[in-house]
């Protein structure tokens, strides 16, 4: 089993730098990304086959988890 803990400092810049070929590369089981600073309906994101749970940041600009 892989576990991938990736700190993507802002989700939507990473988004536009092949997040996504990155994330299918990686093939992990379990992935858990952190300081994603989105708020609720800021991107949505399809990670086919997985399923996702999010903590929104209550704030502009903060982390979430």
């Amino acid at each position: 089993m892989r576990y991938v803990s990736w700190n993507v400092n802002g989700l939507r810049a990473c988004v536009g730098k092949n997040f996504m070929e990155a994330f299918s590369d990686l093939d992990a089981d379990l992935f858990c990304l952190q300081e994603t600073k989105l708020q609720k309906g800021q991107i949505d994101i399809e990670l086919p086959g997985y399923e996702q749970y999010w903590n929104y940041a209550e704030k502009k600009g903060y982390s979430g988890t």
